[in-house]
This record gives C-alpha cells, sequence and structure tokens, in this order.
C-alpha cells in the first residue's frame, strides 16, 4: 500500500463526517423555521377571526397584513432551505460512496502489495522481501556497527515425506514449520520461504556467536515436537527435524548475496556431518 493512500482516505472520511454534520444543523433549522411559520400561521389565524367579529382596526389590520408577509417570507426560506438540505443530502451520499470505493481499492491496493512480497502457501515473506529487509539490516549495521545474522534452514527428508505421502501432506509440514519459525522470531527480524523446503532467518543487533546459537537450539526443539497432519483420509504424526547454516555479519560476508551464500555453504556443511547445525 502506497504511503499516501491512509492520508488521502482520512482526509475523505473527515470531509465526509464534517459534511454530515452540516446537513444535521440545517435539518434542524429548518425544523425549527417551519416550526416558526406553523406558530405564526395559528396567530395570523386567530387575528382573522377576532377581527371578523369587530369593528374595523386599521393598525391591527395593517400588524396583519405584515404578519402575514413574514409569515410567507419564513415558508419561503423554508423551502430553500428544503432545497439546501437535499443538495447537502447528495453530497453527504456522494462523498460517503467516495469514501467506501477508496477504502476499497486501498485494501485491495494492500492486499496486492502483500501478495506480491508474501508467500502463497507459508504467508511468510519471500525471498525479495527478505532480500529488501536484509539489505536494510546490512545499511544499519554498517552505520551502527552492529552484528548481524543469516540462517539458512533446510528441512531434512522433506523429499521422502512428499514422496510418500503427497504435496498436500508436505505443504501442511511447510505451513506448520513456517508457524514455528514465525512463533520464535522477534518483531524486528525476519523468517522468509526461501523456495521449497528452505527458510531464511534474519537475526538483526545479535549480541555474540552464542546468543545465535541459542536461538538455534530454540528453533530446533520447536521443529522437533511432532508434526501432527490431517489432510483428507491421512492422519500422521511426523517427526521433523533440520539442517541449519549460519553466516555472521561482518566475519563471513559484508552483502546480502555472499552473507546468503556462506549461510547456505554451512547449511550443507551441518547435513554432511549430520550436526543440527553449523556456523560459516
Amino acid at each position: 500500500m502506497k504511503i499516501e493512500s491512509l492520508p488521502k482516505l482520512h482526509k475523505g472520511t473527515q470531509r465526509a463526517k464534517a459534511l454530515t454534520k452540516v446537513l444535521k444543523q440545517s435539518r434542524h433549522v429548518k425544523d425549527l423555521v417551519e416550526e416558526c411559520a406553523q406558530d405564526l400561521a395559528l396567530v395570523n389565524s386567530g387575528i382573522k377571526q377576532e377581527l371578523e367579529s369587530l369593528d374595523s382596526l386599521p393598525g391591527v389590520e395593517s400588524a396583519l397584513e405584515k404578519n402575514e408577509n413574514v409569515e410567507s417570507k419564513i415558508q419561503e426560506v423554508s423551502r430553500k432551505l428544503s432545497i439546501v438540505n437535499r443538495g447537502l443530502t447528495g453530497q453527504v451520499r456522494d462523498s460517503n460512496l467516495l469514501v467506501h470505493q477508496f477504502a476499497a481499492a486501498v485494501e485491495q491496493e494492500e492486499a496486492a502489495r502483500h501478495a506480491a512480497l508474501h508467500d502463497v502457501l507459508t504467508d511468510l515473506p519471500n525471498r525479495a522481501l527478505f532480500e529488501d529487509r536484509l539489505e536494510h539490516g546490512l545499511a544499519h549495521a554498517k552505520r551502527h556497527g552492529w552484528a548481524m545474522a543469516v540462517m539458512f534452514i533446510d528441512l531434512n527428508g522433506f523429499k521422502k515425506i512428499n514422496d510418500s505421502y503427497g504435496h498436500d501432506v508436505g505443504d501442511c509440514v511447510l505451513k506448520t514449520m513456517a508457524l514455528r519459525l514465525k512463533g520464535n522470531t522477534r518483531s524486528e527480524d525476519t523468517v522468509s520461504r526461501y523456495g521449497g523446503d528452505e527458510f531464511l532467518f534474519l537475526l538483526t543487533e545479535m549480541q555474540d556467536e552464542a546468543h545465535v546459537e541459542l536461538i538455534v537450539k530454540k528453533i530446533l526443539e520447536a521443529f522437533q515436537e511432532p508434526c501432527e497432519v490431517n489432510v483428507h483420509d491421512v492422519q500422521i504424526s511426523l517427526n521433523i527435524t533440520a539442517s541449519i547454516g549460519i553466516a555472521i555479519y561482518p566475519k563471513d560476508g559484508n552483502t546480502a548475496q555472499t552473507l546468503v551464500k556462506s549461510a547456505d555453504t554451512a547449511m550443507y556443511r551441518a547435513k554432511q556431518t549430520k550436526s543440527d547445525f553449523a556456523f560459516a
């Protein structure tokens, strides 16, 4: 969603509210004017009835004529107020319609932007969004002298799960692991589905390797909890393990590409040595 969308939507909503308020006030004034016209008409009617039973009184007749002129003017004001209120009602209706249409457009724009930057299956940030956040993280780390880590995570034996139980079961496993990864992510960090059964984890403002190792072990423990799958007629409990490679900035690279490559290499070394994780 573009940054300017929300201010425009706010202004449109404020305008619609202001028009609604003016319309309410105008209707209230019209009601008061009509009430005054009715009261004056009753007074004039009473005076006429009194004059019919009395001798001619020029002064009273003159006052009655002025009252009737005033009554006529008030009725004309009421008629014009009705026209104004109909116009205001149309503006309020049109303004509210525009606000709703704009809100729908903003929502669609936000949904489209989310879809473009997130994985369809797991709803995790996709590769493009991860790389963008990694570049931003590197810029901050270089400016402030921070260290950060990139973790490359690969599920062990995932191809066998797909081959044995089908892709629907494999998709269920991926979604479950994605949720477990998100559960071990701080708000300032990013976890992404890199592709297939591979995930990337960006850990910003890390303290030291011991700190990274602690987080890695939490991720591995979360993965190793039984994964209950219930898809169509398949009900199974799977034990999922993973191999994790870790690259540290600036020790293992000072660009997004070299950090991801270093983490990938470390992951393959962890897999080959049957270790849970390995540093680059």
